[in-house]
């Protein structure tokens, strides 16, 4: 049952409402949607009911919740093309994530990465139900549109190995009714590291103060985050592995995602250069980047309903695929339908 849309397979990705998103979040997700949205039928969610496996505020994640739908547009994404909502404005998400965690094994939840190590942070009796049972609800957003195709940096690909799993278990026991998604990996910047420590993902709830550049720093603030990255003791500045070298990497990494050169261009520009000019460079392509989609931003926010009017377009237009797709579950299932 694949997506139609003319002839454009579907993608769907969304990002959590929680904390500041980074250049991170920009160049390993949103760039990528936008450079995809004309050539597939695109389905964007802000995923807030992922946010609350740890404790939100009410006020922050409502504020929050605007803010991530704000940067989506303020990045590029066009609402006349993409379909642009909130998860939790879409009942079916939690409906048939209920549904798919009930054929969900424990023991594929318990091997999940993402479990194991966020729960190894926690004592026994402080970890949720919803931390375990997060991926039957990612499962259920891909699920729910038919999703040919979804963007995640390698970190996820496992969560989309369970959704293909349960999808596949699911189709065995009742018949043919989702679609088998597949990984859409970004070219270049699917895994930006911090700053202050580049052997760890950049994260938007990090509280250090120089790990991550926010999407909406102020840019002198920006750019001395970058001039203060972890670099090393050497001199050529080159792509490499070593995890020695993780911070130089990690900004010819950030460089790279934003020029769109090649490695061996980036290399030769560089040459017979210093860390100080590597890292001036990636902090004027930082401030480049973020300063149009700020600009961006504060007009959108700024003008009265428009965002409103874009999610309430995208609720429609998400319910309507998502309602009959759980409707086809519900029977498949042997619910009972509603008069």
């Amino acid at each position: 049952m694949a997506a139609e849309n003319g002839n454009k397979p579907r993608v769907l990705s969304g990002i959590q409402p929680s904390g500041n998103l980074t250049i991170g979040n920009y160049l390993g997700a949103l760039k990528q949607w936008v450079a995809v949205q004309h050539d597939y039928d695109c389905f964007y969610c802000v995923v807030d009911l992922h946010a609350i496996t740890v404790a939100q505020d009410p006020a922050e994640l409502r504020r929050k919740t605007r803010e991530s739908a704000a940067i989506y547009l303020a990045a590029g994404i066009d609402p006349e093309i993409s379909t642009v909502f909130v998860q939790s404005h879409i009942p079916a998400h939690s409906e048939l994530a209920w549904m798919l965690t009930c054929m969900a094994p424990l023991g594929w939840l318990n091997r999940m990465t993402q479990f194991k190590d966020k729960s190894a942070k926690q004592s026994q009796e402080s970890i949720g139900a919803g931390l375990l049972n997060y991926p039957s609800l990612m499962a259920a957003d891909i699920l729910l549109y038919h999703a040919d195709l979804v963007p995640v940096g390698d970190d996820q690909n496992q969560h989309l190995e369970f959704t293909r799993d349960l999808a596949q278990r699911f189709n065995h026991l009742y018949g043919e009714t989702f679609t088998l998604p597949s990984v859409m990996n970004p070219q270049a910047g699917a895994r930006v590291m911090g700053l202050d420590n580049p052997t760890a993902k950049m994260s938007k709830s990090e509280a250090s103060e120089n790990h991550a550049v926010f999407l909406l720093d102020d840019l002198a603030r920006a750019r001395k985050k970058v001039m203060r990255a972890v670099t090393d003791s050497h001199r050529e500045i080159r792509f490499s592995d070593d995890r020695e070298r993780a911070g130089v990497n990690n900004l010819l990494t950030i460089y790279q995602a934003i020029t769109g050169e090649t490695q061996e261009a980036i290399e030769s520009g560089f040459a017979n250069k210093g860390y100080g000019d590597l890292k001036r460079a990636v902090a004027d392509c930082v401030v480049g980047t973020l300063e149009p989609l700020q600009a961006r931003y504060n007009e959108l926010m700024n003008e009265a309903g428009y965002l409103d009017s874009v999610l309430k377009i995208g609720r429609e237009k998400a319910a309507d695929i998502a309602n009959d797709t759980l409707k086809l579950a519900q029977a498949r299932m042997g619910f009972l339908a509603s008069s």
